[in-house]
């Protein structure tokens, strides 16, 4: 046959069965319709170059993924540990979420989170705060939903915020006028310093609780009834 003569897939299957996969190969790999090809013996010494190239792009294009945040994400619950203890017909009261960051031997508060200032509790996305129920927080009425929680840390005490605004990055979008509550928090000193950002919640009995936040050697308490 000479070089130039042409003919379509359905020849080469039946004279070049190592090239009949590879043409479905390519034919597939290919976002245009199926058609019938036109090839030249030549051709045929191409194709397998032709799929290792596509098998690559295509592995490449696969494992193109994010790098994980650097402040993994977590969960605290009332009661605390629910998820992993859950009992049948138990019901959790409170759900926190949350980017945990780390001290990495920096001054935190007064430093990299500064005194005065909205903060988003955590890192990556404004944590979020769920409860299952109406709840008492620190005196003052929560309605059951799904709020962000951002605090404001001063020395000797912080200020606990819920806000309506969902789904924002940090507090750059923190809109004040958006506020449900605000409530105090106790401050206190921890003789061991806590190297991740911690949320964890204590059960005082008659259905009554404390919201833990703890970072380095600070950690803000509010308490809770429901």
């Amino acid at each position: 046959m000479d070089s130039d003569t042409t003919y379509d897939a359905s020849a080469v299957h039946s004279k070049y069965p190592i090239q009949k996969n590879l043409f479905n190969f390519i034919r597939q790999c290919l976002p245009v319709a199926p058609m019938t090809i036109n090839v030249t013996p030549a051709m045929n010494k191409i194709l397998p170059t032709i799929a290792f190239i596509l098998v690559f792009v295509f592995v490449i294009q696969a494992q193109d993924f994010r790098k994980p945040d650097a402040s993994p994400m977590d969960m605290a619950y009332f009661p605390d540990n629910f998820a992993h203890d859950r009992k049948e017909g138990d019901k959790a009261v409170i759900r926190v979420t949350y980017s945990r960051p780390l001290k990495k031997e920096r001054v935190i508060f007064g430093k990299l989170v500064p005194y005065g200032e909205v903060w988003r509790c955590g890192a990556n996305e404004a944590s979020e705060i769920k409860f299952y129920q109406d709840v008492n927080l620190n005196g003052k009425k929560v309605e059951a939903g799904t709020y962000s929680l951002f605090v404001i840390p001063e020395e000797k005490e912080w200020t606990i915020i819920l806000n309506s605004d969902l789904d924002y990055w940090g507090a750059y979008k923190y809109n004040a006028q958006h506020d449900v509550i605000r409530v105090p928090a106790i401050v206190s000193q921890m003789n061991k310093s806590l190297e991740s950002f911690t949320i964890q919640f204590a059960d005082k009995g008659e259905k009554q609780g404390v919201m833990k936040l703890g970072w380095d050697k600070t950690v803000a308490e509010v308490p809770f009834n429901f």
